[in-house]
């Protein structure tokens, strides 16, 4: 009898103690993740950064973004990332509450601040701590919120950025299909290849004469004015590079204005023409040619091997006429 009535206490305390867990609240509004309004990010027209590495200001200018005072274009894929996160901004935990932002990487000299707007509307408005040990996610405190929570995504590094990261290095950009026309120049000398139609020729025996001909297929050549045919797989890599050209990055300390006495310069015609000015390197020990494009608003920097690929001597763009 004396076990089964211990038994029936301790039974009674473990419902009793599990009831009052239950029953209890305290301080249970800490524990509430706060409720994030939606945001759209298609609505997003101005990011503001502040952090230790730069404070930057990217605006929407219709379909394209620009970034900083000289409203240099901005890399679409990388504002692209940070509207994602903006947008999809998730807090899963309550982290801390004691007002503790050293471990967290959340103090002044170290986090970073962003607002985002929709016209003069605040929409959001966060900062932004370390990595937390997971990977998976990130320190972060909204607004005013004292608090420290857990937010989903490893999404520091994608505003951890300098102007120089943020700027659109894209430099060129044509359908190659459309070319019809390419002019090469360095120094009095110049390449000039046009597309135009030819003839296939046939293979094989004649046919008999009583036999009707097959048509002859018509094929688009590259030649000079002489005639004399271009190395297709050469141009055709040559063209591909140009079409899609990017910058190793952006000259500073002046404007294309300052650049004059190309030493390399091509131009491409499809339904508009398309150019590109290299200039010879800025100091000796220099590894980068400054160079201008048609398409955009700043001399750039074009690294050697790359350079060296969009500066073929003329005679590598043509067949070799040698007999074999």
């Amino acid at each position: 009898m004396k076990l089964k009535k211990e038994i029936f206490i301790l039974a009674a305390i473990i419902i009793g103690l599990s009831i009052y867990l239950v029953a209890r609240k305290p301080d249970r509004a800490l524990y509430e993740l706060p409720k994030l309004p939606p945001v759209s990010g298609s609505e997003i027209t101005r990011i503001e950064i502040g952090g230790p590495r730069a404070n930057l200001v990217l605006s929407r200018s219709n379909n394209d973004w620009i970034v900083g005072d000289e409203k240099y274009p901005a890399a679409k894929s990388k504002v692209q990332q940070m509207i994602d996160t903006i947008e999809g901004l998730t807090l899963t935990e309550l982290i801390s509450t004691t007002g503790d932002t050293t471990r967290y990487d959340l103090t002044a000299d170290k986090k970073i601040r962003v607002k985002a707007w929709a016209g003069d509307t605040l929409q959001r408005e966060f900062e932004i701590g370390k990595t937390a040990p997971s990977f998976r996610h990130t320190f972060v405190r909204i607004a005013e919120n004292p608090n420290v929570y857990n937010a989903r995504d490893n999404f520091r590094s994608k505003f951890d950025q300098e102007l120089a990261d943020l700027r659109d290095n894209q430099v060129l950009s044509f359908p190659v299909s459309e070319i019809r026309q390419v002019r090469v120049t360095r120094g009095a000398g110049s390449l000039l290849l046009e597309r135009k139609e030819g003839a296939l020729e046939q293979s094989g025996a004649p046919q008999a004469e009583e036999t009707a001909a097959a048509p002859v297929k018509a094929e688009m050549v590259w030649q000079t004015s002489e005639g004399a045919k271009a190395n297709q797989a050469r141009l055709d890599s040559f063209l591909t590079t140009l079409s899609q050209l990017a910058c190793d990055s952006y000259v500073v300390d002046r404007g294309k204005k300052d650049f004059s006495a190309p030493i390399y310069q091509i131009r491409v015609t499809g339904s508009q023409d398309y150019e590109l000015a290299i200039f010879d390197k800025l100091g000796e020990d220099a590894d980068k040619h400054p160079a201008i494009s048609s398409q955009n608003d700043f001399p750039f920097f074009l690294p050697d091997w790359q350079v060296k690929n969009l500066m073929p001597e003329f005679t590598d763009l043509l067949q070799d006429s040698k007999p074999e």
